[in-house]
């Protein structure tokens, strides 16, 4: 602890439980008439909320602009840091605490106004600077930048360690005296500090502003004032120097209007894989360490013991026992006061997990990072739509987690439809709380499984749509209209699909009225079949969501009526991937078609899809698609597939074109060639006969024909061609050929050298 004639510097480092502990200590004794902590002065108004008991940590600050809400920065609070039990310390005695580091709307002023500087620069003239010195300018920097990141990790390799998470575990979170803590780590600063050459220009201007907010304080009249801010800048403001300077620094810095509030966090994103850059390695293992403490080592082992046996794995107390005994041993061979996470992972490793990485890596994620997602009170500072989310929650009986678990929703009951309309609703604002599974436990059109796995940074996206309604409803619709401003046909009738899920009426009339204008006015067969699927969705199942399909259907015929009219002269003379991009078009139009059920369009579509098998003017890829949905719709038998195989590839036609025409073949599923043999005969009998020329150039095409099929598919693919070459399975006849038996010959000689060693493996004497 630093002291001057009216205040007290504690440098901490940002989550640290022994740290928390020992500032708790430190402030009971020093009884400080008002707490200043380093963080964002725009969220003053939001500390009024650290007293209740609603707000739960971890928790966040989110500051964003309010023009701009994509511009935003998280602040976020662990039970075990320093910070936090700082603002409870306030709160708990009565006494003001403030917020005093460089406010939020400058850093992002100043954000933006680089980024506008860089926007309006020219570009690169590829000219190196003149400066001799600058490669030793440049290390100089880089050693500079080396200490303010990590000026922990440079004591650790001082003193001998392998990195600052060790070092500080020892030295500062294992601590239980925190007389003269502060001291130390302020002067172990101030000799960091003096081996740079100069701060840049935004670390200076927040500790000019730190320096200012404190004597703005002591112009208030506080006698005894206890400044908490990171250790790095404890020795710049122990002593404030002249307010001259500081304002210079501050003078005429651009602002972007802010505000702010809080939001859950987890323990997950306080970890350092997060990209967090004040993160720390094992969270979970720190808030633990904050309530167990002196015996923070057995209350673990028994911890991991029981996660062990709730996924199956033997874990008894004898084993809890002797982690404990071995992590014990383990702190007093390397002279430490109680085991720490080091010692108890090796400990674990070697009784509960028995060496396998396995169940480590579980104690590693479920324990040592951890699940905890926080709380926030309802209301305050929140946005309109942050709040009716909430309400929503809870009244749909929902959680916010940021552990994956599943949901599955029966749409029959009428609190399953609104949960999926929630998070139907959600997704068009961007927020991904929901993930549709591919299949649920049940069966049919009511049923509806879901992944659910909430992040902090919804909250950003939230703020994003909020200008487009106060609620959910009002909000989604908004979004909608707004994307289908600017929306292709396709695009539309996606929208309109999403609006039926989730359950915007208005929305969805506007927008069924617009996809029945655009199509009418459309002559692109290719969009016009992209934009069926969808719409003959809603039409199929728009009774389990309580919509009238009678007002779909008409929409769907017309859009029909005009992709058979349009689709013909659409497949003529097309290039290679136009020609793709149509088949792929023809199979989501045939999907339409097959769901709509309705036996007059089926046979008028596949008349025109017959239409496409023979002329010479359709590319190839798209008569062999157009042939394969009419083996499927068992429209072409046998002898129809086997005439159009064989004209296909004939030695007349180009080998190019016939791999083109097999591509479209076998574009979908491998049934038709498992269960048509005359087909794999002919395809056979077509490669074989390639030259080795003509079979290099075409096995690229081939193997992309091939490569779409599952891994079983191909296997049987493979046997039913091995059954070919060998004579077996069935032929163009239709009669089954018996198998040949090969004829080995063996040499009786090398055959004798082998018997005894044969006969020792089997345990068998060798005559």
């Amino acid at each position: 602890m630093a002291r001057s004639v009216s205040h007290a510097v504690f440098g901490i480092r940002h989550h640290g439980p022994g740290c928390a502990h020992s500032l708790v200590a430190a402030l009971e004794a020093y009884a400080p008439s008002a707490v200043l902590v380093e963080g964002p002065p725009d969220a003053q108004a939001a500390l009024e909320q650290v007293a209740s008991a609603e707000l739960v940590p971890p928790v966040a600050l989110l500051v964003h602009a309010v023009e701009e809400p994509r511009r935003a920065v998280f602040y976020p609070f662990a039970v075990f840091s320093p910070e936090w039990q700082a603002l409870r310390y306030a709160a708990n005695t009565g006494i003001p605490a403030r917020f005093i580091d460089l406010p939020t709307s400058i850093m992002l002023g100043l954000q933006n106004h680089v980024e506008a500087e860089a926007a309006a620069a020219p570009s690169d003239t590829g000219v190196a600077p003149s400066d001799a010195s600058a490669p030793e300018a440049e290390a100089a920097v880089a050693d500079d930048a080396a200490l303010r990141e990590d000026p922990v990790g440079q004591l650790a390799r001082a003193a001998g360690f392998a990195g600052g998470e060790e070092w500080w575990d020892a030295q500062i979170e294992r601590r239980y005296d925190p007389a003269g803590l502060f001291e130390a780590i302020n002067e172990a600063m101030s000799a960091l500090r003096e081996a740079t050459t100069e701060l840049p220009a935004f670390e200076a201007r927040r500790e000019a502003h730190m320096r200012t907010m404190i004597r703005a304080a002591q112009k208030d009249g506080f006698a005894r004032i206890a400044v908490v801010c990171g250790a790095w800048h404890a020795p710049a403001l122990t002593t404030l120097g002249t307010a001259k300077g500081d304002s210079e620094l501050l003078k005429g810095l651009p602002k972007l209007k802010t505000q702010a509030t809080w939001i859950p966090w987890s323990h997950s994103r306080l970890s350092y894989r997060t990209g967090y850059g004040a993160g720390v390695d094992s969270p979970g293992w720190y808030a633990h360490l904050w309530t167990h403490r002196r015996r923070a080592h057995v209350t673990w082992a028994g911890l991991a013991a029981r996660l062990l046996r709730e996924e199956g794995i033997d874990a008894s107390s004898a084993n809890v026992i002797e982690v404990v005994r071995l992590a014990e041993a383990v702190a007093t061979l390397r002279e430490l006061p109680q085991p720490g996470l080091s010692e108890l992972r090796l400990a674990l490793e070697s009784v509960l997990c028995a060496g396998n990485s396995a169940p480590l890596a579980l104690i590693r994620r479920r324990l040592e990072v951890g699940e905890e997602l926080g709380r926030v009170p309802a209301g305050g500072d929140q946005v309109p739509l942050q709040r009716d989310l909430e309400q929503e929650v809870r009244r749909l009986r929902l959680k916010f987690s940021d552990v994956r678990s599943e949901l599955d929703l029966d749409l029959r009951k009428a609190n399953d439809l609104a949960r999926s309309q929630l998070l139907h609703r959600l997704r068009l604002l961007g927020v991904e709380w929901g993930t549709l599974r591919a299949a649920g436990k049940g069966t049919g059109t009511f049923r509806e499984s879901w992944y659910l796995e909430w992040a902090p940074e919804f909250a950003v996206r939230l703020i994003e749509a909020s200008p487009f309604g106060p609620t959910l409803e009002a909000a989604a619709s908004g979004s909608v209209r707004e994307k289908a401003a600017l929306a292709s046909l396709p695009a539309l009738t996606s929208l309109l699909e999403q609006a039926l899920l989730a359950r915007l009426p208005d929305t969805f009339a506007s927008l069924l009225s617009a996809v029945d204008t655009r199509g009418a006015a459309s002559s692109d067969a290719g969009l016009l079949m992209d934009a069926l699927l969808p719409l003959v969705r809603v039409a199929r199942y728009g009774d389990v969501r309580a919509t009238e399909a009678a007002h779909v259907l008409p929409v769907v015929r017309g859009l029909f009526e005009r992709v058979l009219v349009g689709l013909f002269p659409a497949c003529l003379q097309l290039d290679d991937a136009a020609a793709a991009q149509l088949v792929t078009s023809i199979e989501r139009a045939h999907a339409a078609c097959l769901l709509l059920d309705d036996s007059e369009l089926r046979g008028e579509w596949l008349g025109v899809v017959e239409s496409l098998v023979a002329p010479d003017a359709v590319h190839p890829r798209v008569r062999g698609y157009a042939c394969r949905l009419l083996v499927e719709q068992g429209r072409f038998g046998k002898s129809e597939l086997g005439r159009a195989t064989s004209l296909a590839l004939s030695q007349a036609v180009e080998p190019a074109r016939a791999a083109q025409w097999i591509e479209g073949l076998l574009f979908g599923q491998a049934l038709l060639l498992l269960h048509r043999d005359e087909v794999l005969t002919t395809l056979h009998e077509w490669i074989a006969g390639l030259s080795q020329e003509v079979f290099t150039r075409e096995l690229p095409l081939l193997r992309r024909a091939f490569a779409s099929f599952t891994a079983p598919e191909r296997r049987n693919l493979a046997r039913k061609v091995k059954s070919l070459g060998r004579g077996l399975g069935l032929g163009l006849d239709g009669v089954a050929h018996a198998p040949s038996v090969p004829v080995v010959s063996l040499d009786p000689a090398r055959v004798a050298r082998v018997l005894p060693t044969l006969a020792h493996v089997l345990g068998v004497a060798h005559e």
